[in-house]
Formats: structure tokens, C-alpha cells, sequence
């Protein structure tokens, strides 16, 4: 077999082995000082997306930003003093020096515009400048800020209490940076107000930073976990280096492909190391199995080879099981989600071409006197092999007890199931104790809201926007988008055109209403356009005013958030026969579609990968009754975590859809060592008789000795990842949490529910020639 050929090279010839893959090693990681990260969840999707190529279109035609972050000032006795405006002043005036910082548009109370009478009808001027000095001038500016709508909710709050400045990025610029300029300049001021930094660059941008710093720490930390764990299993320097050798090796080639091919290193490739390491604990089978074949023969080259013999097809077929699971996400359409579908994969085949040469290569150096004091320490009666027998005996004597439970657990499992929700939200992969997710947090408290989306109104004719009809129609629909809980402020041309009818009338307040004819807007709009900045009017109406812009600044960074505004946008549209179309756009409407496109490419490539695994199964056991049996374990595993998941309320987001593709994976592995085992063990006796007592003792061996083997996989793995749930991103504590309960509880079950299922389904299995003899149960490690 070219399998054994392989394994008997590496033991014939293991230096060379060694060699071999260290040159090979050396040479992927020539690649690593190209790399390059991209943590932004906009370039998941190609730049011809249609959500890119519309926001694009949409920036362009309404001189938008793509990038904005919102600086919140909090004074609890009010933000309306000199000594907070001058603050307020200073640190404007500072913000708009950083580069990157699109200074032109930045609005703050000392730089946005105010609409009032003048000499030529209407005045547009700063609001806050000069600075208010005395008692009489600060009435006056806050007359200013509470008579307008274009003002409450956006640069000052109801209670006085907070005030924002809004700081548009410039194409390109990281917001991480800014942002901790920006708290540089804040930490300069003095006084006594407390200063919050929100935004979707924030989020994005410090997410990514400390994604890569957390990677660069917890893997090593992760890794020495896994050293200790096998180490303490096996006692064994050359075994604890030789396992760890495979996981390190595995990712240097699979992540000095992905960077030697040019591929940017995104929030999901940033997992692959994890993973990889996750699919190399399967390895420990191999050095399970070893000890138990050198105690018999005390020949390590039988060993060996008997090893790789009796493991080698339930290692070649879990790996075939894992890159199946996650190269269907090749055949998805986000490039990022292909790219790890195909990272993981590679990783995976090297892995196993590992575990064939590089790991039997290192079992040849071992020292037979290291190996026998190996197995006085571990005796084959030890405490957890009769724990492990006294499981797999409960599955085969109590079959219908265990079946009967589980499937309570499963209806259990189901109504959580039904419970989960699809959804992102960047801002909420932070703890609430950190410092973006404070500041999120309080300025969605306080102000309209830190995410921002739009909604584009847009007419068959030019100059439709001018008329009453269409202002009436954009009044509308931003009352009725209001009154969503999701919306905390909107603004539009309609804004624009109610204040300035009411400034030229004396700024009487009947008159803050839409005029009745499409002239005196025009009128309205050109004096408008001449007197303020070219962004004021720019931002919410294009030049034919064919096309209006309502600005959403939204409470929440959920995806569903925007999804809730469509639906009302869709359902007044519906109510109202004026021609004219609304298209959502801008962030939280990228967003909504990120997460509809990415996490629903994810459930897709799950639910077709479930069908792959259970297709390898029946190949591998070359039965169908025998995959459906295998299969169960690994379905109740993901049906009991996800089913948690629903009840407890936690969103199936980013790092849940990643997670799904590892269960399937590394839940199915299990299974193919039990059953593989199982089956050579029932094969080994063929032609003799076999009744149900010699069933169940090799069900109860199988427990004791391979089962061992997936107990020690399952303990090593979830003890490893077990660290990541001291993290500062709420991700790695997801991550964490999830491969631990994963694994521990597909190895109980496994373990449990596999002999009572293959006890229960005896007389439709192919288990021997049958006799109704009943002899004496001897069980044998």
C-alpha cells in the first residue's frame, strides 16, 4: 500500500525525513515577511459586489465618506460653559491637523453651520463662533441648538449634557491610528468632562490590531498547554516535541502558502493557525495506539508499523472528513471564506502526510528504556481505561435508556435551535467593559447613534426632488423610520428647506414647513448652496436633485438594525404611489449585507458539507446503516452547542459560522476511530461464533482503548483552547468555550451513545456469524 510505503521510508530512513521537512519548513517561511493583513469586513466582498459598487456610487454622488468616527464630549453639569466650548474648540482645531482626517467636513459645535436671516435672505455661518463668553451669548447659542432639528440628537443632547464631534476619514486612513490620536489631543485637555471614541473604523480597525496581538499570544499559549496536557499523558519528551512539531510545521506551510500566493491575511485566515492546531490533536491516536502496540511486541519497529497499520485508514479518513468539511466553502462565493476554505484544507493534508512520515520518523529515535519506564507509568488497568469501559458498558447493557435520553435532549436541542438569530455586530465582539464598546454605549444613549446608513430617494425626472410632492414623501418617510427603536436621528434636503423657509419669515416658527411650489425651492437651495459649505447641501441631494440623501444615525451596530429600517422604508413605499424608488446605502447597510452574504455562505457551505461527511462515512464503513450510526453522535453535538447557543441568546455571527465548519470536522473523527476500531475488532474474529455478551465486549474494548485514544484527543484539545477564554475580545471567548464543550461532549458521546445505538441495531449490522451461545466476558485494554 502506498500508505505503508510511506511510513516504512520514514522509519527506514528517518534523518532524511527530518531533513526534508526542515528544508521544506524553511522554505515557506521565506514567505512570512511578505505578509499583509486586511481587517476590514468590507474587502470580504469583491469590489464588484453590488453592495460596493452602489455605496461607491453613493459616496461619490453625495460627497460621502466612507469612514467616520464619532468623538463624544460628556460634561454632567452641562457642555454649554466657555470653559468646555473652549475645550471643545481646541481639540476641533487639533483633530482637524491629524492626517488622514478629512478636515474640510469634520462637525463639532464650533465648526457646523447655522442657518438665519441676513442681508440676502439667509446667513450660513458656524454656529458657535465666536466663542460665547458670557451668560447671555451662551443663551443664545443654546436657543440656536434646541430651535433646530438639524442640531438635537446629532451635536448636542436633550439634557446639554454631551456634544459630538464628527470626524470624517480620508480614503484609506486606519482608524485605529487616528483614534489614538485623537485620544492623545483628548488627554491634553484638562478639565473635568469625560471624552468617548465610537465609530465603525474604531471597532474595525482595533478589533484587527488586537485580533494579530491576541494570535501572537494565545497561540504559543495554547501550544504550551498542549505540550503540558500530552506530556502529562504520555510522559514522553520525543512524543510532546514530535506532536507539537506537526501542529507548528502544518502552519508554517499552510500560512506561507496563503502569503507566498499573495492572499492578504483576513479576520478569518487569522483563525487558521487555531484550527490547524485543533486538526493535529488527532494525531494522539497514532501515539495512543503506539504504547499499546510496543507493550505487546517490545519491537518499535513493529510497533510502528502495526500502528500506522490499524490507525492509518481512521487517520487518512477523519482528515478526508475535515478538509471535505472545509473545502466546500471553496465553492463559495466570498473570495475571504474560499481562502480559508482552502487554507484549512492544505493544512489539513499536510497534516496527515505528517503524521505518515514526520511522526513515525520521530518514534524511531525513542529509547527503548525511555519507552518501557513509558509503560510501567501508564498500566493498562489504570482508573480512567475502567471509567472509559464503565461508560462504553452503559451504552451497550442500557441501550434503550441512553437512546431514550438523548432523543429528550434532542427535542431539547431543537426548540433552542429555532431560537437562534443571524446576526453581526462588530462593536459587540469587544467586552462591555472595554473602552469601544463604553463608548458605543453611551453615545447611542445619549445622541441619534453611532452607526450610520442611508437611505437614497430617487426620482424619473430631474429636479422631481424640488417639488412639494417629493419633500413631502422624504418628511414622511423619515417620520416614519423614527419611530423605529433602532433610529436615533435623520436628516435630509427637507431639513434644509423647512429651516430655511422659516428664517425668511421672520423665523416664525408656523413657518417651519415645506413651501407649496417647486420654485421657491429651487430658490431655496441655490441661496443655500451659495452661502454654505459645498458638503452641507452636497450631502443630501445630488446636482439635477433627481436624487435625495436621508442620513440614518442608527443605536445599534446589529445588522438586523438596518434590515428593520428597509422594512419600513419597503412597507411606506408601499402605502404611497409618488414615482419614487428608496435604496438603502452606506455602512449598516454594507453590513446587513456582509453578514446576509458571508454568514449565510457559511451556513450554506456547513449544509452541504454535512452531506459530504456523511457520503465519506458510508464510503469509509462501505455502509449506509453504519454511517447513519456514526452520524448520530456528530449531529447531536452540534444540535445540543447550537441549541445552547439559541437558549442563552447569542447570535449566530462571524465567529459561530467559523465554529461550524470545526464541529463537523473534528465531531465526525470520533466516530471513524470508534466504529473503524469496533469493526477490525469484530473482523479479527470473523467465521467464529459471536452472540451479543461477545458484542458487548468489544463494544466495552473499544471504549477502553481507542476510546482512550479519542478521550486523550478530546482532553488535549479543549484544555489547550480553554485559555482563550481569558481573552479581551469576545470572539476567542466563543471560540474557547465552544471547541471545549465541543469536544468533550462529542468524545462522552461517542463513547456512550454509539454501543447502545450498534447494540439496538445489532440484527441489521454485518457483525459476525451469530450463536446463541453466552461464554464468560473477559475485557482485555
Amino acid at each position: 500500500m502506498r500508505k505503508r510505503s510511506l511510513v516504512q521510508f520514514a522509519v527506514d530512513r528517518p534523518k532524511l525525513v527530518l531533513i526534508i521537512t526542515g528544508i521544506v519548513t524553511l522554505l515557506f517561511l521565506t514567505q512570512f515577511p511578505r505578509i499583509k493583513t486586511d481587517t476590514n469586513p468590507k474587502n470580504m466582498l469583491p469590489p464588484t459586489s453590488d453592495v460596493r459598487v452602489w455605496n461607491d456610487q453613493v459616496d461619490k454622488t453625495f460627497g460621502l465618506y466612507e469612514d467616520t468616527i464619532v468623538v463624544g464630549i460628556v460634561n454632567d453639569q452641562g457642555v454649554l460653559n466657555p470653559a468646555t466650548l473652549q475645550r471643545i474648540r481646541s481639540t476641533t482645531d487639533r483633530i482637524l491637523r491629524i492626517k488622514g482626517v478629512a478636515a474640510q467636513d469634520v462637525k463639532s459645535l464650533t465648526t457646523i453651520d447655522n442657518v438665519t436671516a441676513g442681508a440676502e435672505l439667509i446667513r450660513v455661518r458656524p454656529l458657535a463662533s465666536p466663542l460665547p463668553k458670557t451668560e447671555k451669548e451662551i443663551e443664545a447659542l443654546r436657543n440656536a441648538l434646541f430651535d433646530s432639528p438639524l442640531f438635537v440628537g446629532r451635536v448636542i443632547a436633550k439634557d446639554e449634557k454631551t456634544t459630538a464631534i464628527y470626524v470624517p476619514l480620508e480614503k484609506g486612513a486606519n482608524g485605529k491610528e487616528i483614534a489614538d490620536e485623537i485620544r492623545t489631543v483628548l488627554r491634553a485637555q484638562g478639565g473635568n468632562e469625560q471624552f468617548y471614541i465610537a465609530g465603525d473604523p474604531v471597532a474595525r480597525d482595533t478589533f484587527g490590531a488586537e485580533m494579530f496581538k491576541l494570535m501572537g499570544i494565545f497561540a504559543p499559549i495554547a501550544g504550551f498547554a498542549m505540550m503540558a496536557v500530552f506530556y502529562f499523558m504520555f510522559r514522553s519528551i520525543a512524543m510532546t516535541v514530535a506532536m507539537m512539531a506537526v501542529a507548528m510545521i502544518s502552519i508554517i506551510w499552510t500560512m506561507g502558502l496563503v502569503i507566498g500566493l499573495g492572499f492578504p491575511i483576513h479576520i478569518m485566515a487569522s483563525m487558521g493557525p487555531v484550527f490547524l492546531m485543533a486538526i493535529a490533536t488527532d494525531s494522539v491516536h497514532i501515539f495512543n495506539e503506539f504504547n499499546f502496540r510496543y507493550r505487546e511486541t517490545r519491537d518499535k519497529r513493529k510497533a510502528i508499523l502495526a500502528t500506522m497499520e490499524t490507525v492509518g485508514r481512521p487517520v487518512k479518513y477523519t482528515a478526508l472528513a475535515t478538509a471535505v468539511a472545509f473545502g466546500v466553502l471553496l465553492f463559495m462565493e466570498i473570495v475571504p471564506v474560499k481562502v480559508f476554505g482552502g487554507l484549512v484544507v492544505f493544512g489539513t493534508i499536510a497534516l496527515r502526510l505528517l503524521s505518515f512520515s514526520f511522526i513515525p520518523a520521530v518514534l524511531t529515535f525513542l529509547k527503548p528504556e525511555k519507552l518501557a519506564n513509558r509503560l510501567r507509568a501508564e498500566s493498562k488497568d489504570s482508573a480512567i481505561t475502567r471509567i472509559l469501559g464503565g461508560l462504553g458498558s452503559i451504552g451497550a447493557n442500557r441501550p434503550v435508556t441512553v437512546v431514550a435520553i438523548s432523543g429528550v435532549l434532542l427535542a431539547v436541542a431543537l426548540v433552542g435551535l429555532s431560537r437562534i438569530t443571524v446576526n453581526n455586530n462588530m462593536v459587540g465582539w469587544f467586552k462591555p467593559s472595554s473602552e469601544v464598546r463604553t463608548a458605543d454605549r453611551v453615545l447611542n444613549d445619549r445622541l441619534g447613534g453611532t452607526s450610520l446608513g442611508y437611505l437614497v430617494v430617487s426620482g424619473q425626472s430631474p429636479d422631481v426632488i424640488k417639488t412639494p410632492e417629493a419633500l413631502h414623501f422624504i418628511e414622511g418617510l423619515q417620520r416614519r423610520v423614527e419611530t423605529l427603536p433602532v433610529v436615533g436621528k435623520t436628516l435630509s434636503v427637507v431639513d434644509y428647506v423647512k429651516r430655511i423657509n422659516r428664517v425668511v419669515h421672520d423665523d416664525k416658527r408656523e413657518f417651519e414647513t415645506i413651501p407649496g411650489d417647486a420654485t421657491t425651492v429651487g430658490q431655496y437651495l441655490f441661496l443655500f448652496g451659495m452661502s454654505a459649505k459645498p458638503a452641507d447641501l452636497n450631502n443630501v441631494v445630488d446636482y439635477p436633485f433627481q436624487q435625495a440623501n436621508i442620513w440614518l444615525q442608527l443605536k445599534t451596530w446589529d445588522a438586523a438594525a438596518m434590515k428593520t429600517v428597509i422594512d419600513a422604508a419597503q412597507a411606506y413605499r408601499a402605502e404611497h404611489e409618488a414615482p419614487l424608488v428608496i435604496r438603502p446605502a452606506g455602512t449598516a447597510y454594507f453590513n446587513l449585507v456582509w453578514n446576509n452574504e458571508v454568514l449565510w455562505d457559511m451556513v450554506k457551505g456547513f449544509a452541504l458539507a454535512l452531506v459530504a461527511v456523511f457520503v465519506i462515512l458510508a464510503v469509509n464503513f462501505r455502509s449506509v446503516k453504519w454511517a447513519l450510526i456514526g452520524y448520530v453522535p456528530l449531529l447531536m453535538t452540534i444540535a445540543l452547542i447550537y441549541g445552547v447557543i439559541g437558549f442563552v441568546g447569542k447570535d449566530f455571527d462571524m465567529p459561530i459560522a467559523v465554529l461550524s465548519c470545526l464541529s463537523l470536522g473534528m465531531t465526525v473523527d470520533f466516530s471513524i476511530h470508534f466504529i473503524g476500531r469496533l469493526r477490525d475488532r469484530i473482523a479479527a474474529d470473523r467465521g467464529k461464533p459471536f452472540n451479543d455478551a461477545q458484542l458487548r465486549e468489544a463494544l466495552v474494548w473499544t471504549a477502553m482503548r481507542p476510546g482512550k485514544g479519542i478521550l486523550r484527543n478530546a482532553v488535549l484539545f479543549a484544555a489547550a483552547f480553554s485559555v482563550m477564554m481569558f481573552a479581551s475580545l469576545t470572539p476567542y471567548i466563543t471560540v474557547g468555550a465552544f471547541i471545549v464543550s465541543m469536544m468533550l461532549l462529542s468524545a462522552i458521546l461517542t463513547i456512550v451513545v454509539l454501543p447502545a445505538l450498534i447494540t439496538l441495531m445489532r440484527n441489521r449490522l454485518s457483525l459476525g456469524a451469530r450463536t446463541n451461545e453466552t461464554p464468560a466476558i473477559e475485557v482485555h485494554a
